[in-house]
């Protein structure tokens, strides 16, 4: 399998997965214009094989596919290696992009939407991916958790930790600001790079975070919930509350 360093910009390999071949020729034009080289996948089994001919930088994914959906389809390309994913969702499924945010996705973009909106979260997401410049890239330490931001890996007691991009974004900002209580607001602007959004996508990704950092993710001691604020990476706090 042919593997890619992801990077933003000219150059960048993104998988489009969809199965309306006009949406999906839209899409494709749109991203080759901004310089990007774009494979096309109108099912699931060829979206994964076309990612094992060609390790993509990203994959712009539809919920909604014949046979495997893209949650699947997400699930088997992740269990291969990491790759950022923005999923594709009907507007108002609010169910289903929550489901697409568990199994991973970064980010999502809602039926009917503006190609170039999907370009720039295109660029956002890449730009997230690479490793941190030189004057930010020093080893991040608390609770057992090692961050190392110019390498982009996460370790627990040792053990290194499969985070997503936005995973792995929010976990270095929570360790840059210990004991500092951030509102979902705050904490989309900061690591999503977002004015406004879904808040669900906040919600979700500090869940299945907790998830990889807590011991106990039912009783979070290192990212708690400050109510009516929004969460506190706190490890130095007791027994934790949800």
């Amino acid at each position: 399998m042919e593997q890619r360093t992801p990077g933003a910009g000219a150059g960048s390999r993104v998988l489009v997965v969809d199965d309306d071949p006009t949406v999906a020729e839209i899409v494709t034009g749109y991203l080759d214009r901004a310089g990007y080289v774009v494979d096309r996948a109108g099912d699931g089994p060829d979206a994964l094989a076309r990612a094992a001919a060609h390790w993509p930088d990203l994959v712009v994914l539809d919920l909604m596919l014949p046979g495997m959906d893209g949650l699947e389809v997400c699930r088997r390309m992740r269990g291969r290696g990491p790759v950022p994913v923005i999923m594709l969702t009907a507007r108002g499924d609010e169910d289903d992009r929550i489901l697409g945010l568990e199994v991973g996705a970064d980010d999502y973009v809602t039926k009917p939407f503006s190609p170039r909106e999907l370009v720039l979260r295109v660029g956002s997401v890449l730009r997230r991916a690479r490793p941190a410049p030189a004057a930010a890239s020093g080893l991040l330490r608390a609770a057992g958790l090692t961050v190392d931001p110019a390498a982009r890996r996460a370790t627990k007691n040792g053990v290194e930790l499969a985070l997503t991009i936005r995973e792995f974004d929010l976990l270095a900002f929570f360790l840059r600001h210990p004991g500092r209580a951030f509102a979902r607001e705050e904490l989309m602007r900061e690591v999503w790079g977002w004015d406004f959004g879904d808040l669900s996508t906040v919600t979700v990704h500090v869940r299945r975070l907790r998830g990889k950092v807590e011991d106990d993710p039912a009783r979070p001691r290192i990212v708690r919930t400050v109510w009516g604020v929004g969460y506190r990476f706190d490890p130095a706090a007791g027994p934790g509350e949800e």
